[in-house]
């Protein structure tokens, strides 16, 4: 699928577009390599997807990228910078933001607080009210929630809460989007309003990676997709390709549901 060249987001601040490279990532849990010398890139404008089974590593993998979880060898750069040691929250502050495989979000908190939340993770928005409220409203209609704003986030169903964390994320202004199985629970209507949210993000310049177990979903959206098996990719290239190798269908297999069991 071909997007043309990629354009900066509106009103972005020059420079604002950034690549998410891991080299050579390595994560082992005692005796197991959960990733095992993974090379991937995340282009700015574009949408690369990240497949393979159930133990694959591809959630380890996340952890990684996103800083909660340290790598035994390899780098995490992060719009060219350097961030392997640097902790999750660092990273928020270059840009990058994540949604979860497992759905956090407070529950006691309206549907508008949680997504304010991410609001307050921009550059000096503590400091700006006014700026943290029009962040959180601009969200809010991007994922279609401006009428569940004042609803409690508990109340809610999975689906809503899956674009309550979209929304939370995106209220930061990130430039790298990691997202985990993002249609996890989302109904027809709510799965089509992800496509079309992910496809405007990606052509207004943002760099989006996400985890995803259904291949026609994949094959809608991804520009790139890395396949995954045992810690290593196994294949990566454009998604039509990928999606027909034979080597992903044996080690994807029939089995697309549910994360890694490692940590």
């Amino acid at each position: 699928m071909s997007r043309g060249v990629a354009r900066p987001a509106a009103g972005a601040r020059p420079g604002a577009a950034a690549r998410l490279t891991a080299r050579g990532l390595v994560r082992r849990y005692g005796g197991i390599e959960a990733v095992a010398g993974v090379d991937l890139t995340a282009p700015p404008g574009r949408i690369t997807a990240l497949i393979g089974p159930n133990g694959a590593g591809k959630s380890t993998l996340f952890d990684c990228l996103a800083g909660t979880v340290r790598p035994d060898a390899g780098r995490v750069l992060l719009g060219g910078r350097e961030v392997t040691r640097r902790p999750a929250h660092a990273r928020v502050r270059l840009g990058l933001a994540r949604t979860f495989q497992q759905i956090a979000v407070f529950p006691t908190l309206s549907v508008a607080d949680n997504v304010r939340v991410g609001a307050e993770q921009r550059p000096g928005a503590r400091r700006d009210a006014r700026a943290v409220d029009a962040a959180t409203g601009r969200a809010l209609a991007l994922v279609g929630l401006q009428e569940l704003a004042a609803q409690p986030a508990g109340e809610q169903p999975t689906g809503v809460l899956r674009l309550v964390e979209l929304a939370r994320a995106l209220a930061g202004d990130p430039r790298v989007l990691l997202l985990d199985e993002p249609a996890a629970g989302l109904d027809t209507a709510q799965t089509a309003r992800l496509v079309a949210v992910l496809r405007g993000l990606a052509d207004r310049g943002m760099a989006l990676l996400l985890v995803e177990h259904d291949p026609d979903l994949v094959a809608e959206l991804a520009d790139t997709v890395y396949a995954m098996a045992d810690g290593r990719v196994v294949t990566h290239g454009p998604a039509g390709a990928v999606l027909a190798d034979a080597r992903v269908a044996r080690a994807w297999g029939p089995d697309r549901q549910g994360g890694d069991p490692h940590p």
